[in-house]
């Protein structure tokens, strides 16, 4: 076993140190409550707000140290973050505007809000959007794997969304690094924008589809390679399997045959052999 601690010690050597994982949950979480819904029991100041947020940047500070390898850029890493908070707030609460709009189910903006797994998986996905493109990649990762363990909603913090994004269910659901996808869509479970290759040597390429504006992806259906393009104002029905572009207002559908039979007796008896 001494050699397995020795070979666990020059690993730890090599790599980063970094923070618990709950830390990173914890400030995500906390962020999402001052944003979006407030649990403290009464309606809070303008004065508690402000103070909440800088707790949130001393929080946001100590994370940036642990992964920046220019400890000296940290205050100006949290200052971008932080610039862009109204923006992402906005774009958040149009997203949970559109999916109350679009589900019967929803029965006001405050349940989308509060309980919807679509709503936080698109919200965390767009903080970490802005963190992958100020070149923090791996927290941004570690906190799109919070929605990820959280909702069962997998959307890479590297894909490019835009405005008024809704997920309705959204279990199983896969978004990829180099997805884009237009504004107004609609996606449920089980849809995944995926890669028709996992090589390694093509890390660097548009891997995955292009979903345009006013767009239905609906439930289970894979979508795959990044020359793949779902044109405009298309429908993609459930269980479809596409791999190459679709013009714009196309109906995509999975032809399926259902045979129903009542429970009397066959007809006549069947005969077979072995």
């Amino acid at each position: 076993m001494n050699s397995f601690y020795q070979e666990i010690a020059k690993q730890h050597q090599e790599l980063l140190i970094l923070p618990e994982k709950k830390l990173i949950h914890e400030f995500i979480d906390d962020l999402f409550v001052i944003l979006f819904s407030n649990t403290s029991k009464s309606y809070e100041s303008e004065e508690t707000i402000k103070y909440k947020f800088n707790q949130l940047k001393k929080q946001f500070d100590e994370l940036v140290l642990d992964f920046s390898s220019k400890a000296d850029q940290n205050k100006e890493q949290t200052a971008t973050f932080f610039n862009t908070i109204p923006r992402l707030h906005k774009e958040a609460l149009n997203d949970a505007l559109t999916i109350f709009t679009k589900d019967p189910a929803a029965k006001s903006l405050e349940e989308v809000l509060y309980s919807y797994p679509g709503f936080f998986a698109i919200s965390v996905y767009r903080f970490s959007h802005q963190l992958w493109k100020q070149g923090l990649k791996l927290l941004a990762r570690t906190i799109s794997e919070y929605a990820h363990i959280k909702t069962s909603i997998e959307i890479h913090p590297g894909a490019q969304i835009g405005s008024d994004f809704a997920i309705d269910h959204g279990t199983g659901i896969v978004i990829g690094e180099t997805a884009v996808i237009g504004n107004n869509v609609q996606i449920y479970q089980g849809v995944t924008l995926g890669a028709l290759s996992v090589k390694k040597d093509e890390a660097f390429l548009k891997r995955h589809p292009t979903i345009e504006d006013n767009v239905i992806i609906y439930a289970n259906s894979t979508i795959l390679g990044g020359q793949t393009t779902v044109g405009q104002g298309s429908i993609i029905g459930g269980n479809v399997w596409l791999t190459y572009t679709v013009p714009s207002n196309s109906v995509v559908y999975h032809k399926n045959e259902i045979k129903i039979k009542d429970n009397n007796p066959f007809p006549a008896p069947i005969f077979y052999s072995i």
